[in-house]
């Protein structure tokens, strides 16, 4: 008997897939994956792409439950959390969630997680280009890849603590970033987005 299963990415622009044109970022080449080898005779793996450009922990803790409410499977659930790039930046002299506060946001959102599943991934933040590593950019944003560093430490010591799953796309883009960035620096290019769905694709063969 063939199960239905729910995968929920929440995330920032980068889970929404921003900035490719062509596959429509990672989260739905995923999407497409799954469809597919559910059509050769798989399980059901049903692919939410809860991504929101722009937007940090805060309004993750704000929002998660009543998404989790709305897509809840009897038959089980993951969910992938993906949050950084915009808590570390830098606008206006302050940073948007500070650290303290950005590791105490990603375990209220874990709290509502486990109310769903045991199966919870946290998504390591990407490298930035050196053209806008420390750079003010149009929105008014700075980020620094030293301040990616301790985010990302942050996520590592809480999957340890919790015995989740971390996605390492942070090692995957380091060497080559400046041909897996988008102009912006920030964003994946098609390239780039194609590398994370690639390494994402095991974790959702192991749910098929």
């Amino acid at each position: 008997m063939k199960k239905m299963i729910y995968a929920l990415f929440f995330g920032d622009s980068i889970t929404y897939g921003e900035y490719d044109g062509v596959f429509g970022g990672w989260v739905d080449i995923l999407k497409r994956y799954a469809l597919q080898k559910f059509h050769e005779g798989s399980n059901e793996v049903i692919v939410y792409n809860l991504g929101i450009g722009g937007e940090t922990t805060e309004g993750l803790i704000k929002r998660m439950p009543h998404e989790l409410d709305a897509r809840n499977s009897a038959e089980g659930n993951v969910v992938f959390i993906a949050y950084g790039a915009n808590d570390l930046a830098i606008k206006n002299g302050s940073q948007m969630v500070a650290p303290d506060q950005f590791r105490e946001n990603i375990l209220t959102a874990i709290q509502y997680a486990k109310q769903f599943t045991n199966d919870v991934y946290l998504i390591s933040i990407l490298p930035f280009s050196k053209n806008v590593d420390g750079v003010q950019v149009a929105s008014g944003k700075l980020r620094t890849n030293s301040e990616v560093l301790v985010y990302n430490k942050i996520l590592q010591d809480i999957a340890l603590e919790n015995s989740f799953m971390y996605i390492d796309f942070y090692t995957a883009f380091l060497e080559d970033k400046e041909i897996l960035l988008s102009q912006d620096g920030v964003h994946p290019n098609e390239k780039g987005y194609g590398m994370m769905a690639e390494i994402a694709i095991p974790i959702i063969e192991k749910y098929l």
